[in-house]
């Protein structure tokens, strides 16, 4: 991985550990350079998965870029972590909370598991 950014390594090591918990059809994403790289091309077509890209400048992962500007900005990058384990047990707390506890103004002022609950 000589000459490849951080985040080059970084999307790489993420995308390698998907080959131990279970390969996806499709990876969504937009057109980072960390995304289109000709590392993580390879590596995807060696694993037969297929790489869709949105639309350049287009809000199609609209959702998700809110949920990641809320996790950095509420806790990612507020605190100096000891280690991967204390990331993922702080993250596990932080979901339950967010779909359990806290409100949603676009769900009527109830919580995700509260309309889960209305569903079925």
């Amino acid at each position: 991985m000589k000459g490849f950014g951080w985040n080059h390594k970084r999307v790489y090591r993420i995308y390698r550990e998907i080959e131990w918990r279970g390969k996806p059809l499709a990876i969504r994403s937009d057109n980072g350079p960390e995304y289109i790289s000709g590392l993580l091309q390879d590596w995807a077509a060696k694993h037969g998965i297929r790489l869709d890209y949105i639309q350049p400048g287009n809000q199609q992962n609209a959702y998700i870029e809110r949920l990641n500007r809320t996790v950095r900005y509420e806790w990612l990058s507020q605190y100096l972590w000891q280690d991967l384990a204390e990331v993922q047990h702080f993250a596990t707390q932080w979901m339950y909370d967010y779909n359990h506890d806290r409100p949603r103004m676009a769900l009527g002022g109830m919580t995700p598991k509260q309309r889960l609950a209305m569903t079925g």
